[in-house]
């Protein structure tokens, strides 16, 4: 008998708890795993630094992290339907740069935001055109292609020079901010709400965790499998393009290197959230709790003056934690139901 079964046995003798039994409330824990392991690792920065828990930082953490946390919200449904998204950081780029062209021949504000908008919504959509109706095996293929495509545009159009300028309103929604509360923070909120009403409340959501949790079941019961694939490349590409003007405001300008391994923070920030590689599961409260994570270990790592080359090696560390959280409550919720059925 493993470790498990024997912690499972005995919560399943104890005395009961109320509303929930003793295994239920351990698999509440688990469940709220990456919100504990944020919390810890804001009690133990706040205990090294006495600057972390100031507004003005706080501020900081919310502005850095809120490029990760909008390109993780997309990538969260992208993961639910059993896929990834590498193409994020290229085409965050690519938009940024097409933006910053744009400015320097019109000057027009609505224009630019506009066009940085479409240019990330025409990449995701020819990202999910191609994977579904190019019967590719897996959109890896097709992201990773991308990843090369976009960036090599962003760098031809822009002469591998970053180019100078932009509008205010961009620069008020990526540098901007009411006291200490930057303006990206409500972006992201509002794209968070955006997203968990979508995946809540409307057919579409549960269409896209139907697709993730059983394919051929999904298509046996009419779901537009087809559509629904393309829709989470377009929302991914469209976010990409929301990231891109939050980064050209905060630098005010566009560069081909901007986005540089972002997709390697949003697949972190929804893995060590909770979602699932095997699709079907993810929310929008852990894939924020991701992005925040990996915001504030770096802020924290900053305070501290840890050596910058360190840093990819705690979050590398924070992600197999995460993962292995994950294989746990898997392994917990299976063994719970049997030993449940058997008591039965």
């Amino acid at each position: 008998m493993t470790p498990i079964d024997k912690t499972l046995r005995r919560a399943l003798q104890a005395r009961p708890l109320g509303r929930f039994d003793g295994p239920q409330l351990a698999l509440t824990a688990i469940r709220v795993g990456p919100g504990l392991m944020l919390l810890a690792v804001v009690i133990v920065a706040a205990s090294l630094s006495p600057v972390f828990l100031t507004p003005r930082n706080i501020g900081n953490v919310l502005s850095q992290s809120a490029v990760i946390a909008v390109l993780a919200l997309a990538q969260l449904l992208v993961i639910i339907t059993r896929g990834i998204d590498l193409s994020v950081g290229s085409t965050l780029a690519l938009s940024a740069v097409v933006g910053a062209l744009v400015f320097s021949s019109t000057g027009s504000g609505p224009l630019v935001v506009a066009v940085m908008l479409a240019t990330g919504a025409l990449v995701g959509a020819v990202n999910g055109t191609v994977y579904v109706w190019g019967r590719l095996p897996h959109p890896f293929i097709v992201t990773l292609a991308m990843l090369s495509v976009a960036r090599g545009l962003a760098l031809w159009l822009s002469g591998g020079q970053p180019l100078q300028g932009m509008p205010g309103v961009v620069q008020k929604v990526g540098g901007g901010s009411i006291g200490w509360f930057p303006y990206s923070g409500f972006l992201v909120a509002g794209l968070a709400l955006l997203v968990l009403l979508l995946t809540t409340r409307l057919v579409w959501g549960r269409w896209i965790y139907a697709v993730g949790g059983d394919p051929e079941g999904a298509r046996r019961a009419a779901v537009p499998v087809k559509g629904v694939l393309i829709s989470v490349y377009v929302f991914s590409g469209l976010a990409a393009g929301i990231g891109a003007v939050i980064t050209s405001g905060r630098l005010n300008g566009g560069s081909p290197t901007f986005g540089e391994l972002a997709e390697l923070d949003t697949i972190a920030a929804v893995v060590i959230g909770g979602a699932s590689f095997l699709g079907g599961r993810g929310g929008v409260a852990n894939a924020l709790v991701g992005a925040l994570m990996i915001g504030v270990i770096r802020n924290g790592m900053n305070l501290l003056n840890v050596d910058a080359f360190l840093q990819p090696i705690v979050i590398g560390v924070v992600i197999v934690l995460a993962v292995e959280l994950d294989v746990v409550r898997g392994r917990f919720e299976q063994r719970l139901r049997v030993m449940k059925a058997a008591q039965a």
